[in-house]
């Protein structure tokens, strides 16, 4: 915890240019939570509301110039993983995140597949962050998809959460969340510890189509929580309420799927 007036969350992800998600997301669910949000581009995407039209990934020289450029000089409470895109990204950031101080708490969304379907990482990185990535994360946020693809075949199909959640706990990390949104019935995540029972997080499904974003901000909303002192199952308690309301307060942007609002509790309070 710092000093400071605000904490410091740094965020490592993907520019969505329709604002929706990738750092976009991140830096407004940041400020919605009163940190400092900084950011680490990976790659640039043409995306907006009804989908993907292109991917350009940074080179290694510009993500590990970025990173030093705001470590170095103002430092960081927490950070954000979001999309890397390539295997070569995902070791380059695994490298710079042991040059953080002891403690600095990292939430690492193993971003795959875009809201609209559209793959946003190659084969070989899957690798690459189940091995490199996984065992420094405090924790790790992957909806039931992802889960699956990252505890291997033998999980095709799987449904329970719980399972596997501590399959995945098996690659190194604190903390697993696996996200229910896509499952049927009321969303549930799912978070496992080691040495810890199982806890759940439930909410009401939103009948609200437009939730572009919805898992970038949930791990900015945990980082940006523990940047602040709390631990982590207070800071994703915390975060499911925020998205939710988030989720509640989507709305329509272009001709296809909206973003979350993520100024939704400030509106509430301002009454606008």
């Amino acid at each position: 915890m710092t000093d400071l007036p605000t904490a410091r969350v740094l965020t490592i992800a993907g520019s969505d240019s329709g604002g929706g998600a990738g750092i976009q997301a991140d830096l407004k669910a940041m400020l919605a939570h009163g940190v400092h949000g900084m950011s680490v581009v990976t790659a640039v995407t043409a995306q907006n509301s009804v989908g993907v039209q292109g991917v350009w990934n940074l080179p290694a020289a510009a993500v590990a110039a970025q990173f030093r450029s705001v470590v170095d000089d103002i430092g960081v409470d927490a950070v954000k993983i979001g999309m890397l895109g390539t295997a070569e990204t995902c070791v380059l950031v695994a490298e710079l995140l042991t040059t953080l101080p002891a403690g600095v708490p990292v939430v690492l969304d193993p971003v795959a597949v875009s809201k609209h379907g559209d793959p946003l990482i190659d084969a070989d990185a899957i690798g690459a962050m189940r091995t490199r990535l996984f065992p420094l994360a405090t924790v790790a946020t992957p909806n039931l998809d992802e889960a699956r693809t990252l505890a291997g075949p033998d999980a095709e199909g799987e449904t329970d959460q719980a399972r596997l959640g501590r399959t995945l706990l098996e690659l190194g990390p604190d903390w697993v969340l696996v996200k229910g949104g896509h499952a049927e019935g009321d969303p549930v995540d799912v978070l496992v510890g080691h040495d810890t029972a199982d806890q759940r997080f439930s909410a009401v499904r939103d009948d609200n189509r437009h939730t572009h974003g919805t898992g970038c901000t949930l791990a900015s909303a945990v980082a940006a929580r523990l940047a602040l002192g709390a631990d982590v199952p207070t800071a994703v308690a915390g975060a499911k309420a925020y998205v939710t309301g988030a989720i509640a307060g989507g709305f329509a942007l272009g001709a296809g799927i909206g973003p979350t609002d993520h100024l939704w509790d400030l509106r509430r309070a301002l009454r606008v």
